[in-house]
């Protein structure tokens, strides 16, 4: 890892039932990893049984209350997957009136498909023919992945009537950037097929202008200088990464704004843009984001200044408008759980 001193950025800125049997690898919405996999989820309904059938066979009963085949429904029966008054059924039991039916149906859903749902706190900051910009709040991922069942921007863009460009693989049309899930800020997407294009090589060739703050543990010495570490997955952990020899060249460019006696606040200019990239090389030089227990944070500093996830967001994004040519920029303020955790930070000086 090289870690060097700098001179000024040519881009200063300041700031309760009965346990089921399940089919080896179901699960309740958690699938097997890998890009395009068809997972299963359980669909659960509960119904009672209307008077017209009973005395019928469950798998009868079953059949007309919920649309099965009959089959269907016995195999279900069969591997413990349904329950009559909280009971488990053999197909030929008989169903009184009113007793009531619990059934879990095995689903495949594809993990990748873009589900639209209006997330709450995703704010537009900009919005043309072009692209939409946006901040985006902590936990939510900017597209569907395997393993991840919670939001995502692009289920809310398509949600609430944007139309994206269609370039790029089916979960993440019109993506030309990506947050972590545990990471707030400004972002944008691409509407047009030109943007698309235009804005993903200008990521490529490094055009964009991507500033992000981050509240790190200590203080870093130097208090301005450059990490220059190739970072790749970890060798122990897949859900993290670390900086590696074999790893991806990855440089990050960092100024201290502000320095207090627990931790100080960087400026955080990305040359590169791997995952985690900031996260991972704040804790090679030993000052982890505060809250970044994933990195080696201090899990007692970050209950005393009620953090919950890493302090660092995405506050200033700029680039040349696809359309215009004219260099644009947006930002995004900090949320209320970390402005309330640096106004913590400086009140213990």
């Amino acid at each position: 890892m090289h870690q060097r001193r700098r001179g000024p950025h040519p881009h200063p800125g300041v700031p309760g039932r009965p346990a089921r049997r399940h089919a080896r690898g179901e699960g309740r919405g958690r699938g097997a990893r890998g890009r395009g996999r068809r997972v299963t989820q359980l669909d659960h309904r509960t119904l009672p049984v209307p008077d017209g059938l009973a005395g019928e066979r469950v798998d009868a009963a079953m059949a007309q209350m919920f649309g099965l085949s009959r089959t269907r429904a016995a195999d279900l029966i069969a591997r413990g997957m349904v329950l009559v008054d909280g009971a488990e059924a053999a197909k030929s039991d008989r169903v009184l009136a009113g007793a009531l039916l619990d059934v879990e149906i095995p689903v495949e859903v594809d993990p990748l498909a873009v589900v639209p749902q209006e997330v709450e706190g995703i704010q537009i900051l900009h919005d043309d023919s072009s692209i939409v910009v946006i901040s985006k709040p902590v936990g939510v991922a900017v597209h569907p992945s395997p393993g991840w069942t919670g939001p995502t921007v692009v289920g809310h863009l398509a949600a609430a009537g944007f139309e994206i460009a269609t370039s790029g693989a089916s979960e993440r049309q019109g993506i030309v950037q990506r947050l972590d899930v545990g990471t707030s800020g400004v972002m944008v997407i691409c509407k047009s097929e030109h943007a698309y294009s235009v804005l993903k090589q200008a990521f490529r060739d490094r055009e964009i202008d991507k500033v992000y703050h981050a509240l790190v543990q200590g203080h870093p010495d130097p208090l301005e200088g450059t990490v220059d570490a190739p970072i790749g997955r970890h060798p122990k952990a897949d859900y993290k990464f670390a900086v590696m020899a074999d790893g991806r060249p990855s440089v990050t460019h960092y100024a201290t704004l502000e320095a207090h006696r627990f931790a100080s606040l960087l400026e955080v200019h990305l040359e590169t843009g791997r995952t985690h990239q900031i996260r991972v090389h704040m804790a090679a030089l030993k000052h982890p984001c505060v809250g970044d227990l994933t990195y080696g944070a201090d899990p007692t500093l970050a209950k005393r200044f009620g953090l919950e996830r890493q302090w660092l967001h995405a506050v200033r994004l700029g680039f040349t408008h696809p359309d215009t040519g004219e260099h644009v920029e947006y930002s995004s303020d900090y949320p209320d759980d970390l402005a309330h955790a640096l106004e913590l930070v400086r009140s213990a000086d």
